[in-house]
């Protein structure tokens, strides 16, 4: 029934497919291909990652453990009452006639209890309703892992780009450098310039190394997920910075009423149900019999005993158990509907998100980082004959990075709303071939 673990694992993150050409592979096709120890694994790709997490991690197999827990209680649940022998001495170690054993009674008896209202079927079906509970945690737990480890893994593709932006940023303040270095011996400027440059470009190898560290704590994050200490691979695969378009608002609504989010309420009303229904049945009062043989040692005489009691009052005492049981009952809809409230304002907040930040995406990439680029090369070249101040082309440069930044900001922002969306849904979020999936990026300014 629950089919969203799978089609999560190939839809989460959907731009690393797109930006690689290749078809999305699910964990369950990836399964077999497990890492041999000691060898490092040149690129990861998430389905990768996601199958290795969905092999080790120990919240999928938390929720598997509580099954045989349920299923003993069920098995627990569907015993009936038990028999009780009974023995019972009388008229004995007194004292006249009854000193010894001489008058003793000796009574031998077999009681139980008959019960009423169908208990045993109410036990039962509230048994098999916790059990079948867990099938959504299990989902839930499974989506939520899965969100995880996309997000970890952005957090990696992420400090690669960061990284490319960062060695763009050096390799045009080394520029700036070697250009300010010719024009101090050439005396068309002084010596403030050139220590500019290399200020700056100290700054810029500084946001390298830390795009470095941050790589590696990421990578470091990412390979917890599946209790390993020491990364065993170079870098992943993806680029951020693909953002496919998504289906309606409405469309994507519409598809909430199949997450396991409600079918957890779905199933916790059906667990009310069965706890109202076997309070129900405390209304009507189980019989209490007994049967035996009573014996006298006096007369060597034997007879059949027998008896038989109802509680009195059953009605009245099960009243107030009952009427919990019903408004706990009725508690169902409205958390039901506050559940589905909150899950469409989060899909609309991740909804608006990702397009705002898609839009500004695609902006950058067609509007400004190509204009920006020329301008950069032009100021370069401007410079170089005397045209402008060397801060003007400084200014040019910085406002290129700052673009490219800005660009890899709202690509994140994208991202981590399409992966809170596909949490959600745990559905296919493309739309039809007819719509571009893809953000076309100047090729110019992408490393």
């Amino acid at each position: 029934m629950w089919t969203h673990a799978v089609a999560f694992a190939a839809l989460v993150f959907v731009p690393c497919a797109f930006a690689q050409g290749t078809t999305p592979v699910t964990p369950v096709e990836r399964s077999a291909e497990r890492p041999v120890p000691g060898t490092l694994t040149p690129v990861l790709t998430l389905d990768d990652a996601i199958a290795r997490v969905a092999r080790q991690h120990p919240d999928l197999r938390l929720v598997d453990a509580q099954r045989p827990v349920l299923e003993a209680r069920r098995d627990a649940a569907s015993l009936t009452p038990p028999l009780m022998l009974g023995v019972d001495l009388e008229n004995a170690l007194g004292t006249g006639a009854a000193r010894g054993f001489n008058a003793a009674e000796l009574t031998v008896t077999l009681a139980g209890v008959l019960e009423r209202g169908g208990k045993l079927d109410a036990r039962r079906t509230l048994a098999q309703a916790n059990l079948d509970a867990l099938a959504p945690q299990r989902e839930i737990a499974r989506l939520d892992l899965m969100a995880e480890v996309a997000r970890r893994y952005l957090a990696v593709t992420q400090s690669a780009q960061q990284l490319e932006i960062a060695r763009t940023d050096i390799e045009q303040r080394r520029r700036a450098v070697a250009a300010a270095g010719l024009r101090l011996k050439a005396g068309a400027s002084p010596a403030s310039v050139l220590l500019t440059a290399q200020a700056q470009l100290a700054q810029a190898e500084l946001d390298r190394d830390r795009a470095l560290q941050m790589q590696q704590s990421a990578q470091i994050a990412l390979a917890a997920l599946w209790q390993q200490r020491s990364p065993d691979f170079q870098r992943v695969s993806g680029d951020p910075l693909q953002l496919p378009a998504l289906q309606d608002l409405s469309v994507l609504a519409d598809l909430l009423q199949g997450t396991p989010e409600l079918a957890v309420l779905a199933g916790e009303g059906r667990i009310r149900d069965a706890q109202l229904q076997l309070v129900r049945t405390q209304a009507r009062p189980d019989f209490n019999w007994q049967v035996g043989i009573r014996n006298s040692r006096d007369s060597r005489d034997t007879a059949l005993v027998a008896g038989f009691s109802v509680p009195l009052g059953s009605v009245r005492r099960a009243a107030p158990e009952i009427r919990a049981a019903e408004a706990e009952r009725a508690l169902t809809g409205i958390e039901r509907q506050a559940r589905e409230l909150q899950l469409y304002a989060t899909l609309a907040e991740a909804h608006g998100r990702y397009q705002t930040a898609r839009l500004e995406v695609t902006r950058l990439s067609r509007d400004v980082l190509p204009q920006l680029q020329r301008a950069e090369k032009a100021a370069e070249t401007a410079w170089r004959a005397g045209a402008i101040s060397y801060m003007e082309w400084a200014q040019l440069q910085a406002l290129r990075i700052e673009a490219r930044q800005r660009q890899l900001d709202a690509a994140i922002a994208a991202q981590t709303g399409l992966i809170e969306i596909q949490r959600l849904t745990g559905q296919t979020l493309l739309v039809s071939d007819a719509t571009p999936t893809t953000v076309a990026v100047s090729t110019e300014d992408r490393p």
